[in-house]
């Protein structure tokens, strides 16, 4: 998809989201991804969060009654352990806080804290509206609700310290979905769209974006929802792997500059 007419698509992901006169548009790099290897990915697991921890592969999915957190063996896609959510809530987004992973609810407004060595309920805390995405800056949570609002919560409180508008070309952006930190910056997903974004946290401007479509169609024909979604970092390897809901595979990839 050509760089622009994917901006105008995610800046229009909400029917007629105005410009932002005051907001000095921002530069977008066009990234491509090459693939560098594929491993097997449950294709029932309704993907909302994916982290690299400690060694381990952790992958949050949703669906009422099914929702859990999960340990994966990234080499076949076999699930090592999990937990599961309670009742019918459904899960959203995963990210690490120290050696404690949280999860998010998409509609009950509840995070739940989960031992990273053993998948252990530890707690939970409150937070308002909807739950979608949720990253670490190794200071704050940030949490994507499917505004264009950027939250960045304490870690133990989930009190809001501050806010942030996400936009591109100085327009609104909806549907930010899961969400890495990567080399201080903020990936997201965009709900139903083939592509990543790159956002400054500081400012919530859309620096980057990286098309993802030859990742789905390489699947084959999909469920209309199984969308990509699930964006994790390794860190330590400088490996960083995507898939979506429902897929059958997970990549690992390379970025690189857009030729030309």
């Amino acid at each position: 998809m050509p760089l622009s007419l994917a901006l105008a698509t995610a800046a229009s992901a909400q029917t007629g989201a105005p410009p932002l006169a005051p907001v000095q548009p921002v530069p977008v790099e066009g990234i491509s991804a090459r693939i560098v290897a594929r491993y097997p990915h449950d294709r029932t697991a309704f993907t909302q969060g994916l982290v690299w921890h400690d060694g381990a592969l952790f992958e949050s999915t949703g669906q009422p009654g099914v929702s859990d957190v999960r340990r994966v063996n990234l080499a076949d896609g076999k699930v090592l352990a999990r937990a599961r959510l309670p009742g019918e809530q459904f899960g959203e987004g995963l990210a690490v806080d120290g050696q404690q992973l949280v999860s998010l609810t998409w509609m009950d407004g509840i995070a739940h804290r989960w031992n990273a060595k053993t998948l252990k309920a530890v707690g939970t805390a409150r937070y308002a509206g909807e739950g979608w995405g949720l990253a670490s800056d190794g200071q704050s949570l940030i949490l994507s609700d499917g505004t264009p609002t950027l939250r960045f919560l304490d870690p133990k409180t989930f009190r809001e310290r501050r806010r942030v508008t996400i936009t591109a070309n100085g327009r609104l952006v909806h549907n930010l979905n899961e969400l890495e930190m990567i080399d201080g910056k903020l990936w997201g997903n965009i709900w139903h769209r083939d592509y990543i974004v790159r956002i400054d946290p500081a400012t919530g401007a859309v620096d980057g974006l990286v098309d993802l479509a030859p990742l789905r169609a390489e699947l084959g024909a999909l469920d209309p929802e199984a969308v990509l979604n699930g964006i994790a970092w390794d860190a330590g390897t400088k490996r960083l792997f995507v898939t979506g809901k429902w897929w059958p595979m997970l990549f690992e990839i390379a970025l690189e500059p857009v030729a030309g």
